[in-house]
């Protein structure tokens, strides 16, 4: 089903860039034998899965999104990829991702919103939100250096899961910036995204920033011991950030009544302040390390998108970036995040617009885990969305307490009609 779907839908949504199929019969057929004989591998045995195409798969392209790429085959798997086929999930797809990790467009197309394939998915874990949102997958893998899991979601209305920085094994997987790339789980549930972080954290050997906290993830646990925050300048029409319509406010502020109607106190905070938008250097001057020889080959001219804001002229101006101002933007840094270390010390959960203030790029920079989720609709049919944000290491606490809120509301059941499956919603 899901590989007649995958053929069917996907050009519609310009979402897929490989399909597996002679991969995905192979483990699907492992899956139906093993489970009549009782080899147990995981809840995610036989579902079907999508990796965002800068994940490396044997002997299948891993494109990056980006022309220079699109032949490249690599002779190993990523760690996430290892991790999942062990847990006996079956790879079905590579799906799109904006060029190089930005944006929804690729060199195949631009990637669609399947509420309205009119817009785009948002990026740039753009086919990984689209297709699992669309019933073409039932999970993917996304990755985020600063706002590529988030965005993607909130736009179409998936669940989608930051880790904490360092959750994750990054090997294998391509690198954009070393100090801020996180791979984590985009699905339809908090649930789902709380099984598949189950089976893809932890340390590996291969990629030394992965720490070796546990996830301790007990779908039972309550909430009325968390203590939620929210900032309620941020909940207003001058600073949620959203598209500005009215329906964006009502939706984020009935988020807070319904946590308050689970008997939650909520507390006012400040989030840390600051140039956080003098902090993006960081990004540019790593991402510039890492596609040196993209831009010293001019292969930087193959790409799609090629204005003042795009790839190929951002890592040309990156160049110039003073290494003093580099150092400088991380010391920075580091106050940041002893700061909002400190503010999650008096708080359990941040709730939050999704792109309210600074609070993307904050948490980004800062490493803390974020879960984005729908939480209703505008008057045009597309979704609405809000993110939590926990403490370093307690993806358990966000997962909780969304979970809480989807059982409540029921958000994430609805489907886009024009991809609806009987059974579904």
């Amino acid at each position: 089903m899901y590989l007649s779907r995958l053929r069917r839908h996907g050009p519609q949504l310009e979402c897929v860039v490989t399909l597996t199929e002679e991969l995905a019969l192979q483990q699907a057929r492992r899956a139906d034998e093993e489970l009549p004989n009782g080899v147990y591998r995981s809840p995610l045995q036989g579902i079907p899965w999508g990796a965002k195409d800068l994940l490396a798969t044997r002997h299948y392209p891993t494109t990056w999104g980006a022309t220079p790429w699109r032949e490249q085959v690599l002779d190993f798997d990523a760690s996430v990829v290892q991790r999942l086929e062990a847990a006996g999930a079956v790879l079905v797809a590579k799906l799109v991702l904006g060029a190089l990790a930005n944006g929804d467009v690729w060199y195949g197309g631009t990637t669609r919103n399947p509420w309205n394939p009119e817009e785009g998915s948002s990026g740039s874990s753009a086919g990984s939100a689209s297709a699992t949102v669309a019933g073409l997958v039932g999970f993917s893998i996304g990755s985020e250096t600063l706002g590529s899991i988030v965005s993607p979601s909130a736009r179409c209305g998936a669940t989608g899961l930051r880790p904490t920085f360092g959750r994750v094994s990054r090997h294998g997987a391509m690198t954009l910036c070393w100090t801020m790339d996180k791979l984590g789980p985009i699905c339809r549930s908090v649930e789902d995204c709380a099984l598949v972080l189950t089976a893809i954290y932890g340390p590996d050997g291969l990629d030394k920033t992965v720490n070796q906290e546990t996830f301790r993830w007990n779908p039972e646990q309550g909430i009325e011991a968390l203590r939620v925050g929210y900032v309620p300048s941020a909940f207003s029409p001058d600073d949620s950030g959203e598209t500005g319509e009215a329906s964006d406010r009502e939706n984020n502020i009935n988020v807070l009544a319904a946590l308050r109607s689970f008997g939650m106190d909520l507390h006012p905070v400040s989030l840390p302040a600051g140039d956080l938008e003098s902090m993006r250097l960081i990004l540019l001057a790593e991402s510039a390390a890492a596609f040196d020889a993209m831009t010293r080959s001019d292969l930087d001219d193959q790409l799609r998108r090629q204005g003042e804001s795009d790839w190929p002229n951002q890592l040309r101006s990156a160049r110039f970036i003073p290494a003093v101002e580099y150092i400088q933007a991380n010391r920075y840094r580091l106050k940041l995040m002893q700061q909002m270390h400190a503010l999650m010390q008096d708080i359990d959960v941040l709730v939050t617009p999704c792109y309210a203030g600074n609070v993307l790029d904050l948490t980004n920079l800062t490493g803390h885990p974020s879960l984005t989720l729908p939480n209703g609709f505008r008057e045009n049919g597309t979704p609405t969305a809000i993110s939590f944000v926990a403490g370093l290491n307690r993806e358990d606490d966000l997962l909780s307490l969304a979970m809480a809120y989807q059982k409540a509301t029921g958000w994430h059941r609805h489907c886009p009609p024009l991809f609806a499956v009987a059974g579904r919603g």
